[in-house]
């Protein structure tokens, strides 16, 4: 079982900690690239402990959401708050798993420098890992099943044994918040399996998460809530609710075909979304 801590907030306007998982508010938000907006007026609450499917087609702005909620791009315009207060007011709160394409693998990193990267914010002034750090990534390490791997160079892993590291760092964060980038695509069974059961095991201990896919069946078995985007709010709700012919029509537009009531989405030649998003409007 995972055993999180809870990462102490700093006091707010009244003196009182709040020691709790993170109830997440975009209100507004416009992300642009280069003169171009990526995200129009998008507004969402995820309340605390819930798993967000966040489904949209390529170029919809799915990692560009996720890179805004961790402070990798500016706002243009509107708000992220995390326990009411204002985005970067809560140091290391949230956990990000990008997607595979955008990690240089053939950087010279161990299995264990990588996954310690995850204690680095919780490091002292000196940054060296206590006995305590070094107790927590071996346990990530395990409950994602690469601790046989630890002084392996990052460049020799398949993609699922990738997948399972960058999971074991962002799990050594300690986060209130995980957000993972397309995490089931183009990884083996067993580590999918694995996957889905630390989400679980994350949904025990009240752990906010948000999951990029285009998976629409797992999106509605597996995640209570979907955030159904392109660009701008298509739907936010339960999957029945989100995924209607209308909604997915909007969302998907051309790349969407209907047999016996069946969606079907061409995603068949996916690019790279940021790549996707400088290019269209």
């Amino acid at each position: 079982m995972i055993q999180l801590k809870r990462q102490q907030s700093k006091q707010n306007d009244s003196g009182s900690i709040m020691n709790r998982p993170a109830h997440l508010e975009v209100e507004h938000i416009f992300v642009g690239y280069d003169g171009k907006t990526v995200l129009e007026d998008l507004t969402f609450q995820v309340p605390h402990g819930k798993r967000v499917a966040v489904v949209g087609p390529n170029g919809a702005g799915k990692s560009t959401l996720f890179k805004a909620l961790v402070g990798l791009i500016p706002l243009r315009n509107g708000n992220i708050h995390i326990h009411g207060r204002p985005l970067g007011d809560h140091q290391h709160c949230v956990a990000y798993v990008p997607q595979r394409e955008e990690v240089d693998w053939h950087f010279p990193l161990s299995v264990s420098d990588v996954v310690m990267m995850g204690r680095y914010g919780r490091q002292g002034w000196l940054g060296y890992p206590s006995r305590q750090d070094r107790e927590i990534i071996f346990h990530c390490m395990e409950q994602m099943g690469v601790s046989d791997l630890a002084k392996n160079s990052i460049r020799e892993l398949s993609g699922g044994q990738q997948q399972r590291i960058f999971l074991a760092r962002a799990l050594a964060q300690e986060p209130h918040i995980l957000l993972m980038d397309e995490p089931f695509s183009g990884i083996d069974t067993p580590t999918q399996e694995t996957t889905l059961s630390i989400l679980e095991e994350l949904k025990q201990v009240n752990v906010t998460v948000l999951v990029s896919t285009h998976d629409l069946s797992m999106a509605s078995q597996k995640f209570e809530t979907t955030l159904l985007i392109n660009r701008r709010l298509i739907a936010y709700g339960t999957a029945d609710r989100v995924f209607t012919q209308e909604n997915i029509q909007q969302a998907f537009g051309t790349r969407l075909l209907m047999m016996n009531g069946a969606a079907f989405i061409d995603e068949c030649c996916p690019q790279d979304e940021d790549h996707v998003e400088h290019l269209d409007d």
